[in-house]
């Protein structure tokens, strides 16, 4: 199958781009390199993969780059963590409505020319940021109140891009929606800013790599947004991958949404102590201390995983110690090298 990945050089897009290669597919992707720069990848000159530089709201060069592909992954996005889409509440919206706006009329166009088949959209585990009860499933984001932060609240729109395509285009697609992605290849973001709490720059926008970061900087006592209490499903940026692959190949997931993650429930506070021990093992005492939380900071984000399960047969199988056992040594070589 030929693919079509927008924002192929993300941090998800990295993962996803290896498995789709690994799985016999050929991929196009497309980046403006606007979030990490030049990053290079394994497979930069793998035969099956091409890459272009440019801008996914540019919807001349995406219908070109759609031609002859039979699926579509919209995975380009601004798109960070807690502190990312504080700074950024409406370029988020704005930019995001953009890209996805290009994208599905390069798609739609490509559908009626009869190549693609599908489109399968990325979207993210915050459409579920204003439900109060748990483990979330498929369908509770239409079930609640809408989610309170901008990005959220996009994430959500990206959904009805696709209800709206089919609904008036019959445009297949399938929705993906991560959880709390953790892996290797996120640097310090082009567009970061310094934020400073005590004595550590935070540099990262996603909470793992961040965490990572400060205890290697030395930070003591670790400082912790709000109180630890919070509750996430961490889950490896490979198992996303191969999720998003399934669902994209299989039959049983047109015009259906899935959530994809780990099982596992894992507070922020168990998060840190993991992390503290892994780095430095019983030499030093975990401790911590909590500093004001961000607004849009959710207290508990649970989905519930039955349905990729049961429908596509996928199961996210990485174990947090496996996760940090590869970020850490990672983190620790890019401030080696200065990049952190």
């Amino acid at each position: 199958m030929k693919v079509l990945v927008t924002g192929s050089a993300g941090f998800l897009g990295g993962y996803l781009v290896e498995e789709l290669i690994a799985a016999g597919h050929s991929v196009v992707g497309v980046d403006n390199l606007s979030k990490y720069g030049e990053v290079g990848r394994s497979y930069d000159d793998d035969p099956r993969y091409s890459f272009v530089r440019g801008d996914c709201k540019d919807v001349g060069l995406l219908t070109e780059l759609a031609e002859g592909c039979e699926a579509i992954i919209a995975a380009a996005a601004m798109i960070g963590g807690i502190s990312y889409f504080h700074r950024f509440a409406y370029d988020l919206l704005a930019e995001n409505e953009r890209i996805l706006a290009s994208t599905f009329d390069a798609a739609i166009a490509a559908f009626q020319r009869g190549s693609l088949e599908r489109i399968i959209v990325v979207s993210s585990s915050m459409v579920f940021e204003s439900v109060d009860h748990y483990p979330s499933v498929e369908g509770d984001q239409l079930r609640c109140p809408p989610p309170m932060s901008t990005y959220g609240f996009q994430k959500l729109a990206s959904e009805y891009f696709a209800k709206g395509a089919w609904e008036q285009y019959e445009l297949p697609y399938t929705i993906a929606r991560p959880f709390n992605c953790v892996g290797i290849g996120e640097s310090r973001a082009v567009t970061d800013a310094t934020v400073r709490r005590g004595n550590i720059e935070l540099a990262l926008s996603h909470v793992v790599p961040d965490l990572v970061m400060k205890v290697l900087k030395g930070q003591d006592p670790l400082e912790l947004l709000g109180d630890g209490s919070q509750v996430r499903h961490y889950t490896y940026g490979g198992d996303l991958a191969r999720g998003i692959r399934i669902a994209m190949e299989s039959e049983a997931a047109v015009n259906e949404d899935f959530n994809l993650s780990s099982p596992v429930s894992t507070s922020v506070l168990e998060l840190a102590e993991s992390i503290w021990r892994k780095i430095h093992g019983d030499a030093k005492p975990f401790r911590w201390t909590s500093v004001e939380p961000f607004p849009y900071d959710v207290q508990k984000r649970i989905p519930d995983v039955t349905k990729a399960r049961e429908v596509l047969g996928f199961e996210a199988t990485t174990s947090l110690d496996e996760m940090l056992d590869e970020v850490i040594p990672w983190i620790e070589g890019q401030i080696e090298e200065g990049r952190l």
